[in-house]
């Protein structure tokens, strides 16, 4: 590693409030397969890294949900985690700390964007996790987890987050068919002071479930309730 590089990832160490022991172990964390495939040679990437540091991720965010939220289910705790690690999360938080301007991409993938990628920036973040794992153990690692997931699992406290159905829905759907789900009101009875509204979800020509409610946000609701149940 050149001077330079060296010189710019302690500029990222100040950001995260950590120093490696080897800075080499975040080098190999910020480089895409892009550049190993690109220079034809045997360059270490970040890919391994990032299946660990997924890992890891799971690990810290449901220990700090076991102890911060007591009174979520087993199924609820498993929502939220999903929530909170998936690729879009995962992809602003790498954005918080700037990760896409220290990234070692190849030419193709820088000229294509990939330094802001939602998918590229979740897997070096993740990668960037499995780093300090492996650099300083794991009190480091939790140290470091917690202080970037706590203050989010602390701004849920009305419940908010376990309850906004139709915000994981919309992530899991861009994210897995790269398309919205689309709503339909399919039914309504009830007198006017009283009345009953059902909703059904649909992506593509696939339904994927169906809500009931006294309004018809409460049952987009509960129609992506029941649709997470099916997908996740």
């Amino acid at each position: 590693m050149d001077m330079h590089r060296r010189e710019t990832l302690r500029d990222l160490e100040e950001d995260l409030g950590y120093l490696f022991e080897d800075i080499n172990v975040l080098d190999r964390a910020l480089t895409h397969k892009s550049y190993a495939n690109e220079r034809g040679d045997r360059v270490d990437h970040n890919e391994r890294l990032e299946f660990l540091g997924d890992a890891v991720l799971d690990l810290v965010v449901s220990h700090m949900l076991h102890d911060v939220r007591p009174a979520l289910s087993e199924g609820d705790m498993s929502k939220v985690r999903a929530h909170l690690v998936n690729e879009e999360s995962l992809g602003k938080v790498a954005r918080s700390f700037g990760l896409g301007q220290y990234l070692v991409l190849g030419r193709g993938e820088d000229r294509t964007g990939g330094r802001d990628k939602a998918s590229i920036l979740a897997d070096a973040f993740e990668a960037l996790v499995a780093a300090i794992y492996k650099d300083g153990g794991f009190d480091l690692v939790f140290s470091f987890v917690e202080s970037v997931f706590h203050p989010v699992i602390e701004a849920s406290g009305t419940g908010a987050l376990e309850r906004d159905y139709k915000t994981r829905l919309q992530e899991y759907c861009q994210a897995r068919y790269g398309q919205a789900p689309g709503y339909r009101l399919v039914g309504e009875s009830g007198p006017d002071h009283e009345k009953s509204f059902e909703v059904e979800i649909w992506i593509g020509n696939r339904s994927l479930g169906k809500g009931r409610g006294r309004s018809k946000k409460e049952a987009e609701q509960g129609a992506a309730q029941d649709a997470l149940e099916l997908l996740e």
